[in-house]
């Protein structure tokens, strides 16, 4: 009655809305179940994108032919690049976004592909066969088959929401939680675990005294997170507020921690160790008297307010009396109240680099069912189980990326090789690589290995080509062009920069700190009229490359030494056991994890250099 379909994703969250979207357009026929087609790409808790190292993946979704970039700049009410006053490897867009107008977005874009189909239903297991994912069942009983079936459960697996002593099972506020995949999953051999996450109140923007908080203006000069020309950067903001809690907030809220389900051990999920809810930031850091508060609006014309940092599961009367204790929230009128949800996840180190299962073929798992948190690293592990299942069920080559390639290669290895017990959070500090992994250079990057699977287009290749073209150009001038002591110190001094003596090379003059390339423009009118040819985006890059040129080079050959290891391959067949010069800790971990290479296994926790070098001898490298 039904047709088959190549692959089926459960759940239309961030990592499903990828998944679906880019297994179809590289020619997968796709079904995308989801319980309510109403919340497709629902931006569950805050209304924004990007931020510390998650922008940098936005962008690098965007450069292998994802579209949550281009979603993200559709649906923008205020963009900022955060880090400025850091080195080029922090620099990070965000963007604040009308939650209405993303889903909305998400979906006509679904909608347009003409490859995706859709059912509104919960599916409550797997159908497999000869350890083969074969399809799925849904709770009215429908058997759809499939070749590869992509999970994307976020947090519905068994879901229980928390407020206060209330709890009641759901996978968000007002809809129904999933049951039956975990149980079933655990039955075949998988470990699963719960988790826990948490939301702040929703409130009426009307009732807020906004004199009383500090604005937070977009940018002047606002960017956007696509490299293509489909979208443009705004020239309208909306703007941001802030402010603090104070010591009569926090005894405020102190008074139900009797009752909060965090203190009393209602909850038994781990949260999120870099978000943590209002209770727990004034109960570990009892020493502060004030806590950020940023007041963010939901959409260009809703009233509806973001309390980002008041996130909390404390009975719904006590949130109410502590918010009208913030100032400017005197007279606050609350839409809902905050809350915690607890779910189930599956360590990752039971998936492949591709984020296909190791114990049940062609079934893969992307986003929070693999124990991450945040839409960006929910979309770019859909965005690679939607590359890899596509590719699996058409017999191509396994895709991945390495750490020295993207964030999104450090955050799959992270997960694969190092597990979580609590949900992960990409930051710049996990990329050892990170001046390399700039969210300038994304494009440069990855939009040629994007078009050789068949998901960029043939269009941001040329285009990417003609950018890498004109940096190359603008590097090797400002190499090779030379300048005289009388033309250039009159701007030297200005910019309180000494003085040259001889002619030197124009690149030598921007690896000064107080100096840019836009800086040589002072030199005189030929200067000024050759820079300006070029697009403010090369003059960055360029910019970055030349101060960092050293960093860069050193970086690169530190990657190229560690990718050889990657090109090490180790059989999935080999037993570690037999190795007995392993270290007992070492041979339980690789016999656990089955790397793939001798890079991945050398960044296997437990796994030592001394045990690395043993497995080079057995090899014989």
């Amino acid at each position: 009655m039904y047709p088959k379909y190549d692959v089926i994703v459960v759940g239309a969250g961030h990592a499903g809305c990828e998944a679906a979207n880019a297994a179809a357009k590289m020619g997968s026929k796709v079904l995308l179940i989801t319980m309510n087609m109403n919340t497709i790409a629902q931006m569950s808790c805050n209304p924004a994108m990007g931020g510390v190292a998650k922008g940098q993946i936005v962008r690098e979704i965007d450069a292998l032919g994802g579209i949550s970039g281009i979603i993200s700049d559709k649906s923008m009410i205020q963009f900022r690049m955060l880090n400025k006053s850091k080195g080029p490897a922090m620099w990070s867009p965000r963007t604040q976004n009308d939650r209405m107008r993303f889903a909305e977005e998400w979906r006509l874009a679904l909608e347009q592909n003409p490859n995706v189909d859709f059912w509104q239903e919960m599916v409550t297991g797997i159908t497999y066969k000869d350890g083969k994912a074969t399809g799925v069942k849904t709770g009215m009983g429908i058997d759809f088959e499939a070749k590869a079936v992509i999970l994307t459960s976020g947090t519905f697996l068994n879901g229980i929401i928390h407020i206060g002593e209330k709890q009641f099972g759901g996978g968000r506020t007002g809809e129904h939680a999933a049951k039956g995949i975990t149980e079933q999953l655990v039955q075949i051999g998988f470990d699963a675990g719960r988790m826990k996450t948490g939301t702040p109140p929703r409130v009426d923007g009307r009732s807020l005294d906004y004199s009383k908080m500090e604005e937070q203006r977009g940018d002047e000069q606002p960017e956007k997170f696509s490299f293509s020309s489909e979208t443009k950067p705004l020239t309208e903001q909306r703007s941001c507020f802030i402010t603090y809690t104070n010591p009569e907030v926090h005894e405020t809220l102190e008074k139900g921690f009797n009752r909060s389900p965090m203190f009393n051990g209602r909850i038994q999920g781990i949260g999120p160790r870099y978000c943590p809810s209002i209770e727990d930031k004034i109960n570990r850091f009892s020493e502060r008297n004030r806590h950020q508060i940023f007041v963010e609006p939901e959409g260009w014309n809703t009233v509806e307010i973001y309390v980002n940092g008041f996130s909390t599961s404390l009975p719904e009367d006590i949130q109410y009396e502590a918010i009208r204790k913030i100032e400017g929230f005197e007279n606050v009128k609350m839409f809902r109240p905050g809350y915690a949800i607890e779910y189930d996840y599956f360590p990752p180190t039971q998936l492949n680099l591709t984020l296909e299962t190791k114990l049940v073929e062609n079934l893969y798992f992307a986003g929070q069912i693999n124990g991450t948190t945040g839409y960006e690293e929910a979309a770019c592990q859909g965005l690679i189980a939607g590359i890899n299942a596509h590719r699996k069920i058409h017999s191509e080559d396994e895709f991945t990326l390495t750490r020295s390639e993207a964030y999104i290669g450090v955050l799959i290895d992270d997960l694969i090789n190092k597990g979580t017990n609590e949900p992960y959070r990409m930051f710049t500090s996990r990329a050892e690589h990170r001046i390399l992994l700039r969210q300038d250079n994304a494009d440069l990057r990855l939009t040629q290995r994007g078009f050789d699977i068949g998901l960029a287009s043939e269009d941001r290749l040329k285009q990417t080509k003609e950018k890498q073209r004109q940096l190359n150009l603008l590097i090797n001038d400002l190499h090779q062009k030379k300048v005289d002591p009388d033309m250039a110190n009159p701007m030297l001094e200005s910019h309180n920069t000494a003085a040259i003596q001889h002619r030197t090379t124009l690149n030598k003059l921007v690896k000064r700190p107080q100096l840019d390339i836009n800086n040589l423009k002072e030199i005189g009118e030929d200067y000024a009229t050759y820079l300006n040819k070029y697009d403010k985006h090369i003059i960055e890059s360029a910019d970055i490359h030349i101060k960092y040129e050293d960093y860069i080079d050193k970086e690169m050959k530190l990657a190229q030494k560690m990718n050889e290891l990657e090109n090490v391959k180790i059989s999935d067949k080999l037993n570690y056991s037999d190795i007995t010069a392993l270290s007992a800790e070492g041979r339980e971990k690789l016999n656990k994890i089955k790397p793939s290479t001798l890079g991945q296994a050398s960044r296997i926790s437990g796994v030592s250099p001394a045990d690395i070098s043993v497995l080079m001898v057995y090899m014989g490298r």
